[in-house]
């Protein structure tokens, strides 16, 4: 496969990498200096190394992408082993990220999770900030890398640690549960943290007759439909499900009555009730898997969509009503390729905050 690249498409090709070669490293790297950035030419080797993982992503990358993202995905994928780095891609991730260069794949907890479990010294997180401070929660003794510190989230954004004192101030007594989409400030404060598969699990394990509930007001709803807890919940909510309508659901199943809708339970509560299944981002892969639905319409982040479809070899057929994050899309090939070159940009949290955190998100993990 050729490719000619104008030279406007050129000077911004070189802009992104400096054309220079990977030198042999040794020690993990020596420790995590700074190195050489690789060749990053589209170039026969280069095709031929990256064939198989392009047979992938093949039906959802077109063609005419490939010659961009192979040469990264290339370097990407002999960098790390020579950092000893396990790379981490979240459900929402592109996918050139999730398909070509992730080592562990999975929603937020199950990332860190395994990532804990991984014989590494290094951990680059694709995804958003928190989740890559609850990696570093787990994985205290790894370096941690986010390859854009600027990659935030709605929800983690939405409450502050103050903001909990003062729940516990107006509401004392009242256990509160935080949703893993929160900053490890805000973990250190609350009792236990929860997911989206085991947020109504978690609250009734409290075995309080009231709950505070954070940061999600959606999540908070669509679990209190399911228990008589009565949920104390924040107004926070995430901004590509929030956008999500049961009108424009309706609309879907008028146009096709054979449709498979499954929601987020991050979505409004109106969405979930006309879904056919509601589940977290792990739950709704495994339905498609298991199920097999003809024609599906996932109710979350776009991208997921383009990595199920990867995965399910057109089994399923995904319409795809395209909200996309965009504090997951900061995260890039060529971002990836930077921090394991330079090792930026570090995930530090402080040990006495950190030991604080990871109580909540252990006692979590410790109800199975």
């Amino acid at each position: 496969m050729a490719q000619t690249l104008s030279g406007a498409q050129a000077q911004s090709r070189s802009s992104l990498a400096p054309l220079a070669p990977l030198a042999p490293l040794t020690e993990a790297a020596r420790r995590y200096g700074v190195l050489p950035a690789p060749n990053l030419a589209w170039t026969p080797e280069v095709e031929r190394a990256t064939a198989h993982l392009y047979e992938k992503v093949k039906a959802i990358v077109p063609p005419v992408e490939w010659p961009f993202h192979a040469p990264y995905v290339k370097a990407i994928n002999e960098l790390k082993k020579e950092r000893n780095a396990v790379i981490l891609a979240h459900n929402y991730q592109t996918p050139e990220i999730y398909n070509c260069v992730a080592d562990v794949v999975g929603d937020s907890l199950q990332l860190a999770k395994l990532a804990a479990q991984a014989d590494a010294d290094v951990i680059v997180q694709g995804g958003v900030h928190f989740m890559a401070e609850t990696s570093k929660l787990l994985s205290p003794e790894k370096t941690v890398l986010i390859p854009d510190s600027r990659a935030g989230c709605s929800l983690a954004e939405s409450i502050t640690c103050a903001d909990v004192r003062a729940l516990r101030a107006k509401y004392p007594g009242v256990p509160v549960v935080a949703y893993v989409n929160t900053s490890a400030e805000v973990k250190a404060e609350v009792d236990i943290c929860c997911t989206s598969s085991n947020a109504l699990k978690v609250v009734e394990s409290l075995g309080a007759d009231r709950v505070i509930f954070l940061p999600d007001q959606y999540l908070a709803k669509n679990v209190q439909a399911q228990t008589k807890v009565k949920i104390i919940a924040w107004a926070g909510a995430c901004e590509v499900h929030e956008r999500f309508t049961a009108e424009e659901m309706l609309r879907y199943r008028a146009d096709d009555p054979s449709i498979t809708i499954i929601a987020h339970p991050e979505c409004p509560p109106e969405v979930v009730e006309v879904s056919d299944f509601a589940g977290s981002t792990a739950a709704m892969i495994d339905y498609v898997k298991t199920k097999q639905p003809k024609r599906v319409l996932l109710v979350t982040e776009c991208s997921m969509a383009d990595n199920v479809a990867a995965e399910t070899k057109g089994v399923t057929e995904f319409v795809r009503p395209c909200n996309l994050c965009p504090h997951m899309k900061r995260i890039t090939l060529p971002k990836i390729l930077d921090s394991l070159l330079t090792m930026r940009e570090e995930v530090v949290i402080d040990p006495a905050l950190a030991q604080r955190a990871r109580r909540s998100v252990q006692r979590m993990i410790d109800l199975g």
